[in-house]
């Protein structure tokens, strides 16, 4: 029952509108947040009982308690603040509008929420299924920290980089340690790092040089190692890596070759799951890169049109995949969730069915 699966997810789901508002209400102080648990828990278990029924071995919570993939789970730490944005996050042809997110002071964890958040799904595990806990990666929680708008504050709280960076992995390792102790075996890091280095405008993002860029690639794989050294031997640990995914948008393109050798070869995980569904992740060549044992799920079905994609143009492209990894090492998934932040992907719920449908009948047919 270890991730990943013939026929996998990425883990977020279009929200019900009876949750959107429910949110909305809460945060407009018209329910209490007890109400606003009892709504999450119910779409949650409804989205459950959905998955089992379309066959699928994963089950998450969908995201649904969270605004964001990846802020909320940062919000879980002390010394970690955040405030609405004034100017958002640039995609292809719209804004992010999610939440700014900085330090305030040193980095340390308690009880996060996300581990209560687990417990909620464990309990619906059966004898099919195992539940899948997604969490951004530490060098997403790293990149937030030292992104050019909130370098200087945070410089002001850590003059030392190296106390940063062993402060978020000590952090992540209470929280996989909190998970695990409440029966979590399968954790998904999501990193969109790695799109943002591939991408030709990378250096001016990071106000950097090549050799500046060198350096922070290889301090972020070291973050994803720290985090997760000497984790049980039981305990799944995949990374999902893309472009971008906000509201049917993308942030940034290029092949992964850039990173690809130091990335797949150094990075301690069971898993990578890819995007891979347009042109703007470039070829499969970079697999060659992919060591050991590690298995590599293609996400070949995008998640952000509803336009079906053809079964046998697909089943060609996991043929061309075999070029660099055999059969056995590659499996098949949708590209990203189909809702990063609470705003969603643009296609119905039905579409969104459909998608985890082809992914379904295409991976019985080719393994």
């Amino acid at each position: 029952m270890n991730a990943p699966f013939r026929y996998d997810i990425v883990g977020s789901y279009l929200r019900p509108e009876i949750l959107k508002q429910a949110r909305i209400d809460y945060k407009n102080n018209t329910i209490t947040e007890l109400e606003l648990k009892a709504i999450e828990d119910q779409c949650i278990k409804e989205l459950i009982l959905k998955t089992k029924e379309l066959g699928y071995n994963v089950i998450t919570d969908g995201e649904f308690r969270r605004s964001s993939w990846h802020l909320d789970f940062m919000w879980g730490f002390h010394g970690v603040e955040h405030k609405s944005t004034q100017t958002g996050i640039p995609f292809h042809g719209e804004d992010a509008l999610i939440d700014d997110t900085y330090c305030t002071s040193h980095i340390t964890v308690s009880d996060h929420p996300f581990v209560e958040h687990f417990k909620y799904v464990k309990q619906f595990e059966d004898e099919n299924t195992v539940a899948r806990q997604t969490i951004p990666s530490p060098a997403q929680f790293l990149f937030q920290m030292i992104m050019p708008a909130n370098l200087e504050q945070t410089k002001s709280i850590y003059p030392n980089e190296e106390e940063l960076i062993l402060d978020i992995a000590n952090g992540y390792k209470k929280v996989i340690s909190d998970l695990y102790d409440s029966g979590c075996r399968n954790i998904q890091f999501d990193d969109c790092t790695w799109g943002v280095f591939v991408d030709p405008a990378a250096c001016f993002i990071l106000n950097t040089d090549e050799n500046g860029l060198n350096e922070i690639i290889n301090k972020f794989i070291r973050i994803n190692n720290l985090a997760i050294e000497d984790h049980p031997s039981d305990l799944a640990l995949t990374m999902h890596i893309c472009r971008g995914n906000f509201h049917s948008t993308w942030a940034c393109q290029g092949s992964y070759e850039k990173v690809a050798k130091e990335l797949f070869t150094k990075t301690n995980v069971n898993a990578f799951y890819l995007e891979f569904d347009d042109e703007r992740s470039g070829d499969f060549s970079p697999l060659r890169y992919v060591n050991n044992d590690k298995k590599v799920v293609l996400g070949l079905i995008t998640s952000k049109d509803p336009t079906l994609e053809d079964k046998e143009t697909i089943k060609k492209r996991i043929q061309e995949a075999t070029e660099y990894l055999p059969l056995e090492r590659l499996c098949l998934s949708p590209q990203c969730g189909f809702a990063s932040t609470e705003e969603g992907n643009k296609l119905t719920f039905d579409q969104q069915w459909d998608k985890l449908l082809l992914v379904k009948a295409i991976a019985k047919e080719v393994w």
